[in-house]
């Protein structure tokens, strides 16, 4: 539709590109002017200034009036005949009026047209100007002329005279010498003659003298034959009129004027169209209305008929090559043109940012009237720019991918050359295009010969930006989430298009599992697939933490991980075993746990050797019992011989451990030539241990075991007899024994510091709770006695300074804050109470000349291991339980250095300590 509030921008922006070249500051005419052209078209002067002229800069248009220069701004081009029109990159044409107001008018026949142009950069001082000087002839005036332009409406008439009847333009010579005053206002001093008013018709009449019409932007004027009045639009002197269906802007003005013979009336009248355009999908259809009626009052036959394009008039066989056609019917005038036509031009627009496009065409009809007067001829000519509404164009997308390539292309488009792609949003975030590039993803604009243009954009499966999920197991679905961003010069208008593509691959290699067996261990070896590490190993039905593959020696080198696995872990099945072997089982998952899918498995299994029965020859008979997998719910400590009385001596939740006389314990006996035979049944035995809801064991347990011994068997024993002269004794032998000392949380020694949590911090004169304990020994007539303790700065038990704690078995004497001894007595954890002492001492610091000598202590013991049932002296008499005295002391837990240093070299003691422990005051 004609947006008519658009139309003129004089002193605005003219074009809005931004140009790298620097113009200098020089005068042109328009002959020397790359890029400004002017012509005649008919009653019209076209000046045509390309957009390289125009780019980047402020068109400012003056009209030369001899020597007069005068600024054009919107209103007054629109008064005195003068129009522009630029497209969105800076083409721009400019129309004048041949009637214009600053006209050099020769008789109306020959006419000089003046501009100047001025072109502003950054500021009023970078200007470049350009003259133009264009002279048209043009005779073919009609009787009525009516002018419908982008901004005005213009209407002149024909004036004739009864001074020269012959004359068909009524000029007479004395109306050419009075022609100087004839626009004078009457009353005003040397205007004899002119237009004294003119009264509109809206339709009511309203008068004006013709200053005020003129202060109303109208303008009337008279040349050597006619009299012309223009009016921009939308005046309140205009009103519309629908003409058969199409709304018409309309007006009609009576010129009152002074001539030479007396005061003579012109009725003038001009209506131009705002509509009567219908569009199609692939074209125009603009409506004229056949009768004006505005502007006929009697019968007319059209004499002739033109269409043209941007004021110029084409022939038929121009009209054809573009498809345009110019049709009658009853009512109208019909002008047909293909969207898409070269005379017109594509833009794209982004209305909630979406994409669309409109095309604009600038038609002209040109129509000839004659009335039943042979003299009476209207000659009616519109420039009349239409743009479509607008088009809603989604870009297609195509995919061009082929998955065993490892690629994503694809390709968008197309898209007008004023669209321009800014950048990508990925998965990852918003890329530029350069950025794009140097991330390799090779985005690219490929121009189409019909002057859009498209892009295109290569992504490898593997680049960040790609997500990736696995609908099953071996198929992997790469996505590649993507918005391009787009912007629309000149006005840099965003909008964006979203795609997802997506591309399904069976790509996936799974992890692979291998195993074997030595007499003892299984190892395992997993190699990684396509994926990595991206499952979690079950072992048995336990996950492989950290805590757990460590205790197994896991190894990973990145490509594969192993395992080395004793067969007696707690993670391994037993299926079967006899008297020499055991079949163990391992069992290895690899899963997914997002999917649950199992990625891989092995199941090993391997014969260990293993004698699960053993026949002395004192007739003691060990059977080993295993749990194995055939009977799930079995606690090994249920079973029994065949006397039920008769349980294992060690059983856990796998093993169970008898041993037994083979005269006991319900053992059969039988003979045979040469051997006996001692046999027992291993078996399940119910009763009140087993819960009430616990059922049957489901199939039976049962072992048998089976001891042979030769019958008739001779052994040749060698034997001396010699005087003995000493009574036989047993020969003394060493072994180690050891010992531990451990620093318990509190009172209670049932909670102690491990390793890692030293240094223990403890604050000034809080007790220290110490024990010591006689490790792996169960003999009741062994006792720990601790002989001496003291407390260093250093970790070695021989630096200085030092303090003595327990002195020969007792308490230091010295000290104020005494050594205490606690009682020790018999519990689930201590078996032999004389294996244990404990004692407790408040924590103190070693200082110097009243200054600390270091915030951190060591305790360290020497205890001795003595036999209860022989006659001790020394350390051996026993542990001192009663203190000999205290001292009072000043220090308040503050200790001065008094230990000289000691040996710790003794062959009698065993040496222990403590880490560190550090004081907090």
């Amino acid at each position: 539709m004609w947006q008519l509030t658009n139309i003129l921008l004089w002193n605005l922006m003219a074009a809005v590109i931004v140009s790298g070249q620097a113009r200098p500051k020089v005068k042109l005419s328009s002959q020397s002017s790359s890029g400004l052209t002017s012509d005649c078209v008919g009653n019209l002067m076209r000046l045509r200034l390309d957009k390289a002229l125009a780019v980047g800069n402020q068109l400012e248009v003056e009209a030369i009036n001899g020597t007069q220069h005068i600024v054009l701004t919107p209103s007054l081009a629109a008064q005195c005949g003068y129009s522009m029109e630029s497209d969105p990159w800076g083409n721009t044409r400019i129309y004048t009026s041949l009637l214009g107001c600053y006209v050099d008018n020769k008789d109306d026949t020959t006419f000089n047209v003046g501009m100047k142009l001025r072109m502003y950069r950054n500021s009023p001082l970078d200007m470049i100007s350009h003259d133009v000087s264009q002279t048209c002839s043009y005779s073919r005036w009609a009787s009525r002329e009516i002018l419908c332009d982008r901004n005005y409406m213009e209407v002149s008439k024909y004036m004739s005279t009864p001074d020269s009847p012959s004359d068909p333009k009524g000029q007479t010579q004395e109306f050419k010498d009075e022609h100087s005053n004839i626009n004078a206002v009457p009353g005003v001093s040397g205007a004899e003659h002119g237009i004294w008013k003119m009264t509109f018709f809206t339709p009511e009449p309203v008068a004006m003298v013709l200053r005020e019409a003129e202060q109303a932007g109208y303008s009337a004027m008279t040349t050597a034959n006619r009299l012309v009045v223009r009016s921009p639009y939308n005046t309140a002197e205009t009103y519309t009129e629908d003409v058969a269906g199409i709304p018409m802007e309309v007006f009609k003005v009576s010129a009152y004027y002074k001539a030479p013979h007396g005061l003579s009336i012109v009725n003038l009248a001009a209506a131009c169209p705002t509509g009567g355009v219908l569009f199609t999908e692939d074209s125009i259809s603009w409506h004229v209305p056949r009768r004006v009626t505005p502007l006929m009052d009697s019968r007319f036959r059209i004499v002739e008929m033109h269409m043209g394009i941007n004021g110029q008039r084409l022939d038929k066989s121009q009209m054809a090559a573009r498809g345009y056609t110019l049709s009658v019917t009853d009512f109208h005038i019909v002008t047909e043109i293909p969207v898409g036509s070269p005379d017109g031009y594509y833009k794209s627009h982004a209305p909630d940012y979406q994409y669309h496009i409109t095309y604009t065409v600038e038609p002209m009809l040109e129509v000839l009237w004659r009335g039943d007067n042979a003299q009476d001829d209207t000659r009616y000519k519109i420039l009349f720019p239409i743009t479509t509404p607008l088009m809603p164009q989604t870009p297609h997308a195509e995919d061009l991918t082929v998955p065993e390539d490892g690629v994503f292309r694809v390709r968008l488009g197309s898209f007008l050359h004023d669209v321009e792609l800014k950048n990508i949003t990925f998965s990852t975030g918003v890329l530029t295009v350069e950025e794009s590039n140097a991330r390799g993803f090779n985005v690219l604009e490929h121009i189409f010969p019909n002057g859009t243009k498209g892009y295109s954009l290569q992504v490898a499966f593997d680049a960040d930006v790609v997500l990736k999920h696995n609908p099953e197991a071996l198929v992997t679905t790469y996505s590649l989430p993507l918005v391009f961003g787009f912007i629309i010069l000149p006005e840099e208008t965003p909008f964006a298009h979203p795609l997802d593509f997506q591309v399904s691959l069976q790509d996936v290699v799974l992890p692979t599992l291998t195993g074997t067996c030595d007499r003892n261990r299984f190892y395992v070896s997993v190699e990684y697939g396509s994926q990595g590490r991206n499952f979690q190993t079950t072992v048995g039905f336990q996950p492989l933490t950290p805590e757990l593959a460590e205790s197994y020696d896991f190894q990973d080198n990145g490509t594969h991980f192993s395992l080395v696995m004793p067969y007696t872990a707690r993670e391994t099945k037993f299926e079967l075993f006899t008297s020499h072997f055991v079949r163990a089982r391992l069992d290895i998952r690899l899963l997914d746990m997002n999917n649950q899918w199992t990625l891989g498995d092995l199941y090993l299994a391997c014969d260990f050797p293993l004698t699960t029965t053993t026949c002395y020859s004192n007739g003691t008979i060990t059977a080993l019992a295993l749990k194995v997998e055939s009977v799930p719910s079995l606690n090994p400590s249920w079973l029994t011989l065949r006397d039920p009385s008769c349980k294992p001596v060690y059983s856990d939740d796998r093993f169970a451990y008898f041993s037994f006389p083979a005269d006991s314990c319900g053992t059969t006996r039988t003979f045979f030539d040469n051997y006996m035979l001692y046999e027992n049944e291993i078996s399940i035995s119910y009763f009140e241990d087993v819960a009430d809801n616990d059922s049957p064991i489901d199939p039976e347990y049962r072992q048998t075991v089976s001891c042979y011994y030769i019958v008739n068997k001779t052994e040749t024993i060698a034997f001396s007899y010699r005087p003995r002269t000493y009574d036989p004794k047993a020969e003394i032998g060493t072994g180690q024994l050891m010992v531990q000392m451990r620093l318990a949380k509190d009172a209670s020694y049932d909670h102690f510091y491990e390793g890692q949590d030293f240094p223990v911090v403890k604050y000034l004169r809080q007790p220290l709770y110490f024990e010591v304990e006689l490790m792996q020994s169960s003999d009741p007539h062994l006792e720990l006695i601790l002989e001496n303790c003291w407390a260093t700065l250093q970790e070695d038990r021989t630096s200085l300074p030092s303090w003595d704690i327990i002195v020969d078995s007792c308490e230091n004497s010295d000290d104020s804050y005494t050594t205490t001894f606690h009682p020790v007595m018999s519990d689930t954890r201590v078996a032999v109470p004389s294996h244990v002492k404990r004692f407790s001492i408040k924590m103190f610091a070693f200082i110097k000349d009243e200054a600390v000598l270091k915030d951190e202590i060591f305790v360290h013991c020497d205890a001795v291991i003595c036999d209860t049932n022989s006659q001790a002296d020394g350390a051996c008499r026993g542990q001192c339980v009663h203190p000999t005295g205290t001292k009072s002391s000043q220090h308040h837990g503050i200790k001065s250095s008094k230990r000289e240093q000691r040996n710790a070299d003794s062959t009698h003691q065993t040496l222990i300590s403590s880490g560190a422990i550090v004081v907090l005051d």
